[in-house]
């Protein structure tokens, strides 16, 4: 059954929609660590884990029915996708102990480069002249938000940990978006590789706070609010519908959607907050998302 392409103003109302559920998730998480007066790796995982775990369980008791009719190859590559969404969520969590919500928004979402420069690695497509541009421009923004932290922040900062964190984790969800391209291609349902991934996901991080001395129970019941509207909103809302708006427009305007993330990330960071980045991090913010703006727009 062929399904009927939505309008152009409900592609558009759904992909707003989604990107400012996106935007909230940096906004939850350091509300969910202002509310425990905890920052650092483990209370970190405990968040990830969390986040992943609720959307998990929400998402199987609807598609898992269907995982097993998949091609062993698939849920495979949705497996591997996982421990990849995984490290993703743990590194970027976490870089928010350490810098500034601006500066860890604007690094986690440069993921585009990276999948340009995977792709060359994987399947020979070499970047494109523009592309090659948008790296060199976004890697001079990355070294002006190298060069300074934030002038009030609500948690402690380490900026230059926090932006290595940030970096990582866009390095992870490249890797995630192209296994599950993949898995896609392979006879999975976005649903149905969702479902893997976040299971797995939730898998592997939901023992780790505990190597921490961390503990799930014990906290106030904003933290546990929090908790669930990060998987409600940024998790379930957000993510389904930029999948969902891939299907029928560019990727490419897609991605450059998304880059608004940042920017209304680090508006809420400071009506919230009053969370200030320094100037050469505001202007290398600035200069990292044109130099990945650029890039997308010669994506294939």
């Amino acid at each position: 059954m062929t399904l009927k392409p939505p309008q152009t103003w409900q592609i558009l109302v759904i992909l707003t929609i989604a990107i400012l559920a996106v935007s909230t998730s940096a906004i939850w998480i350091r509300l969910a660590m202002v509310e425990a007066n905890i920052r650092g790796v483990g209370f970190s995982l405990t968040v990830a884990a969390a986040r992943l775990t609720l959307a998990a369980l929400i998402l199987v008791p609807i598609r898992g029915s269907k995982v097993s009719q998949a091609p062993a190859i698939a849920i495979g590559y949705a497996v591997a996708a996982g421990l990849f969404l995984a490290l993703h969520f743990g590194t970027w969590i976490t870089s928010l102990s350490y810098t500034s919500i601006v500066a860890s928004t604007a690094l986690v979402t440069t993921n585009p480069l990276w999948v340009a420069l995977l792709e060359w690695l994987w399947f020979g497509r070499k970047p494109t002249r523009r592309i090659t541009l948008g790296i060199t421009i976004a890697l001079c923004g990355g070294f002006l938000i190298s060069s300074g932290g934030a002038e009030n922040t609500t948690v402690g900062t380490q900026p230059w940990l926090g932006n290595l964190l940030a970096i990582i984790g866009s390095w992870a969800v490249s890797f995630y978006l192209l296994l599950g391209r993949e898995a896609q291609k392979r006879g999975l349902s976005l649903g149905g590789y969702s479902t893997i991934a976040y299971t797995v996901a939730a898998l592997v991080l939901l023992p780790l706070p505990l190597v921490f001395g961390m503990s799930y129970t014990g906290y106030s019941h904003r933290v546990y609010a929090y908790l669930l509207l990060m998987a409600l909103l940024p998790q379930l809302v957000g993510h389904a519908g930029i999948n969902w708006a891939m299907r029928w427009v560019s990727p490419t305007l897609v991605t450059l959607a998304v880059l608004f993330e940042p920017a209304i990330a680090s508006g809420l960071g400071y009506w919230i907050f009053g969370e200030v980045p320094t100037f050469g991090v505001f202007i290398g913010a600035a200069v990292l998302l044109v130099g990945v703006a650029i890039a997308a727009l010669d994506s294939r």
